[in-house]
């Protein structure tokens, strides 16, 4: 596997002086790292990026859209309007990284490498900025929180960001996974599965644990209801765009002895379109009243969806484009089969703006961690190689000298194939 791409391979104009600031946006992301924030409450993450683009020669910047968002404008002539958006929000994770700089902030963590995201674009901005005779046109820049919940580019747009920047007439964005430096996956059409979260409210009837045949246990009744939907889950394995049906937490009771009244189960389901969405849920709630009843609950359940996210829809034309301009500047881009079942709030700036966007997903790992077969295996579905960890593990690490070079080239070699002067 070769290394990825030097800058001279990646918009040579836009990248003029950039060899010279990386190690200043790798400290960047270092910084991001060390002072993580959960989803709306990125206010020490947003005063770095506005400070930031104000330092830079200039943006025009805005603050607390949508509680701690940024969005910074930059105007050079005339040209077409594209958007870059990079989202800013943590995990409630506690870091295992061991890292000389890991998170100082207990139970939080950047496990998604978010942080990489935002001083890659923070460099791609400082680049633009330098290098005016490179291009024409106007860049947004847009720092979006808490798209962990699936609320934040909502937000944003629900308290007027659209009426703060001119329209683009695109919607470029990109996320690092643990894929071998110089790699790039994306694909036209469906991208990634829509998600809403799942809570599952179970009325029992509380007893002592002695005399479970005077008492309805929600705990019971927890456990069927997840192995009842496990099966309708693999019920479905055999469709090509099947939903995925997950449980991640099950919250019953305080004590060893005692039934409680109630339990709860938090679950994550992924569909990949409204159909798929609409027949799951409607199953989830069927089979959830049924165990209620086969159990003889007191009360019936309840079933509450949360936190939803859109399709990621990446537009062909706009896709094969961005694919294009990746391959031109170096890097191995691979066109996903299927679309990939983790989910992104991306999607909402251009159904909203009603533009075509694109997104994508790039290695942030050296690439001898992967040795001679590791990509192909990766590529075919096989695991990752040890010692390397994916998105939202407390042992996920980005590799700086990686990560944050390619995701500041690759939006500038992307953006180029818009606004670049011709």
């Amino acid at each position: 596997m070769s290394t990825p791409p030097s800058s001279e391979t990646v918009s040579p104009a836009l990248t003029l002086g950039l060899e010279d600031r990386l190690e200043h946006w790798q400290e960047v992301y270092r910084d991001l790292h060390r002072h993580p924030e959960v989803a709306f409450a990125e206010t020490r993450t947003a005063a770095v990026v506005a400070q930031t683009l104000r330092a830079l020669t200039g943006w025009q910047v805005t603050e607390g859209i949508g509680g701690t968002g940024v969005a910074g404008v930059l105007e050079n002539g005339e040209g077409p309007t594209i958007l870059l958006r990079a989202d800013m929000d943590a995990l409630p994770v506690a870091e295992a990284t061991g890292l000389s700089y890991a998170s100082v902030e207990q139970g939080v963590m950047h496990a998604c490498g978010h942080d990489v995201h935002t001083a890659s674009l923070l460099g791609a901005c400082a680049q633009l900025s330098a290098n005016p005779q490179a291009w024409s046109g106007t860049v947004v820049a847009v720092f979006q929180p808490a798209e962990e919940v699936g609320s934040g580019a909502r937000a944003m747009l629900d308290d007027g960001l659209l009426d703060l920047i001119p329209p683009p007439e695109v919607c470029l964005g990109q996320h690092v996974a643990p894929f071998p430096g110089g790699v790039v996956a994306t694909r036209p059409g469906v991208l990634m599965a829509a998600s809403d979260s799942l809570r599952l409210t179970l009325n029992g009837a509380g007893g002592h644990a002695s005399s479970p045949e005077r008492a309805v246990s929600p705990v019971v009744l927890a456990a069927a209801v997840i192995m009842r939907l496990q099966t309708y889950s693999a019920q479905q394995a055999p469709l090509s765009l099947a939903p995925v049906l997950t449980p991640g937490a099950v919250n019953a009771g305080q004590a060893a002895n005692v039934i409680p009244d109630q339990a709860e189960v938090l679950m994550s389901l992924r569909t990949f379109t409204p159909e798929s969405r609409a027949k799951t849920l409607a199953a989830v709630e069927r089979i959830v009243r049924a165990e209620a009843e086969a159990s003889e609950a007191p009360e019936p359940p309840t079933v509450e969806a949360f936190n939803p996210f859109p399709v990621t829809v990446n537009d062909e034309a706009a896709a094969e484009r961005v694919m294009e301009s990746l391959r031109g500047s170096g890097r191995t881009v691979f066109t996903l089969p299927a679309p990939m079942a983790g989910s992104e709030d991306f999607g909402e700036f251009g159904t909203r703006i009603g533009c075509p966007s694109v997104f994508w997903h790039f290695g942030g790992v050296p690439a001898q961690r992967f040795g001679t077969d590791g990509l192909t295996a990766l590529a075919q579905g096989g695991g990752l190689p040890e010692g390397v960890y994916a998105n939202h593990s407390p042992f996920f690490a980005p590799d700086p000298e990686v990560a944050v070079p390619a995701g500041i080239r690759q939006l500038l070699g992307v953006a180029d194939s818009w606004i670049a002067r011709r």
